[in-house]
């Protein structure tokens, strides 16, 4: 399949409300499309590192000039024949996972609706109707956390996940407990803690959660196996896991017990698909994870959900539960509050609206 021209566009999608974590309170989500297209038919793919480096060391203006400088014409007139060939031309250039994810995604997207199937089968999914998870943000108040989660449970969510920092305090996340017993619940630190914190862990410890997600930096994969050796708790990994070759060390030093995968964060579905299966070799329960992206890159994670053997529920949202519009066409729609079904349209299914793609795009450049 040969490659005959590249747009990017970095965009930024206003929210309804900021999304508070342990890092940052974001009140818009940045993120790179890339639209590529061979011989007439186009794909597109995403990647959200966000507008500053605190997630990770990427972040979306370098991602843009990244992609626009150096990897597009690195791509544009190569006839790329699997994801795989494409991870090779783009592996001598170090990290920068997320810029790599977006076309990465965007291949992959394209190559299905070459094929005329949908993405979920191609990469060997079995299961379109995904149960996913609610996620919430830091509250401003105990009360309003309890009424979130009620609203959750409410929606028959078969689990939650809270955001939790250094001002949430674990009596907040005792009061979830006693307060919604039967429903399981999990924190994610977003690196916002340090070993030093480990009274705090064994207090949290005690309270029954199903994981601790990412509770220290994201490059410390040993204190995370010192911690976990400490815990009853499972601890779950996710900005730690930025390639097959971190996922692998983490199982082999027991840096976790659970792991999250993100297909911007280990730069792209071809990755994903390889730490997915690493975590089925090793019995390391996984799930699949988010960046509050558009429908676009949602739906690659829609149809990463699809693949059997996936242990708990994804972080996937339609539109109407984070931003005032997506960008992307159709609707995420789902089949419950609590389940939506991937789309049998070929490819992931979504596409820009060009009259919102130009209102939320803060910089764009094609490469031919």
């Amino acid at each position: 399949m040969k490659i005959d021209r590249i747009d990017i566009y970095h965009v930024s999608m206003p929210l309804l409300a900021p999304w508070k974590t342990a890092f940052s309170d974001e009140h818009a989500i940045e993120s790179i499309l890339v639209r590529m297209e061979s011989d007439g038919t186009v794909g597109w793919g995403e990647a959200a590192p966000y507008s500053v480096p605190q997630f990770c060391a990427e972040w979306c203006p370098a991602a843009f000039l990244l992609i626009r400088d150096v990897f597009a014409p690195l791509l544009i007139g190569r006839d790329i024949a699997s994801g795989g060939q494409l991870q090779g031309l783009l592996a001598p250039f170090k990290a920068n996972q997320f810029a790599k994810a977006a076309l990465d995604t965007a291949w992959w997207d394209l190559q299905a609706r070459r094929a005329g199937q949908p993405l979920w089968q191609m990469l060997g999914g079995s299961a379109p109707l995904i149960e996913v998870g609610a996620d919430i943000p830091v509250q401003d108040s105990i009360e309003a956390l309890l009424a979130r989660v009620a609203a959750a449970q409410e929606a028959g969510f078969t689990r939650t996940k809270l955001k939790f920092r250094r001002d949430s305090g674990v009596a907040m996340v005792a009061r979830v407990r006693e307060s919604f017993p039967d429903m399981p619940v999990h924190i994610d630190c977003n690196c916002g803690f340090t070993l030093d914190d480990l009274p705090l862990f064994r207090e949290l410890d005690a309270l029954g959660l199903v994981m601790i997600e990412q509770p220290l930096a994201g490059d410390d994969l040993v204190h995370h196996a010192r911690l976990q050796g400490r815990l009853t708790t499972p601890l779950c990994l996710d900005e730690s896991i930025t390639s097959l070759e971190r996922a692998r060390k983490a199982i082999e030093i027991g840096a976790c017990r659970w792991m999250n995968i993100k297909h911007g964060r280990v730069g792209g579905l071809t990755n994903a698909l390889e730490v997915y299966q690493v975590c089925r070799e090793s019995d390391v329960p996984c799930w699949i994870g988010g960046m509050l992206e558009s429908n676009i890159g949602q739906g690659a994670s829609i149809a990463l959900a699809t693949l059997s053997g996936l242990s708990y529920a994804p972080d996937i949202f339609p539109a109407g539960r984070l931003y005032h519009s997506d960008l992307a066409t159709p609707d995420l729609v789902g089949v419950s509050p609590s389940s939506i079904r991937a789309s049998n349209l070929p490819g992931h299914g979504f596409q820009p609206v060009p009259e919102k793609l130009q209102a939320m795009t803060l910089q764009s450049a094609a490469a031919t």
